[in-house]
């Protein structure tokens, strides 16, 4: 397989996609994340080669999204699970998710919605402003190179 990598892009997104840009990785964490855990587990529910699936869970691993943690000593088995890094991808998942739903979710409407546990509430993804805390629109910001933009 010819390894796609983005070498020479200075831009966190490449960066991004290089740990979780290839495929069947993101559902290996969207099911991590609905409490999947074993290898077998995500085998069951996704339709994926067991030598693709060991690939993507081993650079998950390296790339500290996952931890490898013993459930058994003989055979030795063990249990992917999200890290804090991992779990940091919940709103790129949700975000995915919303985007889908809205354009590709078809006449049956959106397969899954996430809701707050507390109130039931519905769960948006939203861009807000980290030194206000307004809700911020795509024509309200500018996106620059970090040392291109002076404060003050």
């Amino acid at each position: 397989m010819l390894r796609r990598t983005y070498d020479g892009q200075v831009c966190s997104i490449a960066r991004s996609l290089e740990v979780v840009g290839e495929r069947w990785t993101l559902l290996i964490v969207r099911d991590a994340f609905h409490g999947v855990t074993r290898f077998d587990g995500f085998l069951n529910r996704l339709p994926i080669a067991r030598n693709v699936l060991s690939d993507r869970l081993n650079g998950l691993v390296d790339h500290g999204v996952m931890e490898r943690v013993p459930y058994q000593d003989r055979p030795p088995r063990h249990e992917y699970r999200l890290t804090a890094k991992g779990r940091r991808l919940a709103p790129v998942l949700l975000a995915l998710m919303e985007w889908g739903d809205h354009y590709l979710a078809g006449e049956a409407g959106p397969p899954s919605v996430a809701e707050h546990n507390d109130c039931g509430g519905r769960i948006d993804v939203r861009l807000v402003c980290a030194c206000c805390g307004q809700d911020v629109e795509r024509a309200d910001m500018t996106v620059h190179r970090s040392g291109d933009h002076q404060t003050g």
